[in-house]
């Protein structure tokens, strides 16, 4: 398993913009696809965003029809770290996120927890209205 730690949430106004970043241990990383989910209080984790491998395709993205054209997905393999950049915020964003890694077939793009083998603590994020 790899050790994905979170980082960049907090307090933003409904509009503003926010960027999360998810720090990878394994040199690895960049033959891992990765994934956003988030869960608000109460409710079930789901999925966000995914982004695959550049190890031999272009990387390509899939989003949650709820953050289409707001968030952006991205990684920097250099740095061993996917960012999620969150713009045009909504209060029903406020949510816990987490990042997870594929390890086993960084190739796929899976929109639910169980293409994920590997998971972060998660980071809060409220959005004020």
């Amino acid at each position: 398993q790899v050790q994905l730690v979170e980082s960049g949430g907090g307090l933003v106004q409904a509009g503003g913009s926010l960027r999360l970043s998810c720090a990878a241990s394994r040199r690895t990383f960049s033959t891992y696809a990765m994934g956003w989910f988030r869960q608000a209080p109460g409710t079930e984790r789901q999925f966000v965003a995914t982004i695959r491998t550049t190890g031999w395709n272009p990387s390509t993205t899939i989003y949650a029809d709820s953050v289409k054209g707001r968030f952006t997905i991205s990684r920097d393999n250099a740095k061993n770290t996917v960012y999620l950049q969150m713009d045009s915020r909504k209060p029903e964003d406020t949510a816990v996120y987490y990042c997870a890694a594929d390890s086993t077939n960084g190739a796929r793009l899976v929109p639910s927890e169980s293409g994920y083998d590997s998971w972060g603590q998660g980071t809060q994020v409220t959005v004020s209205s």
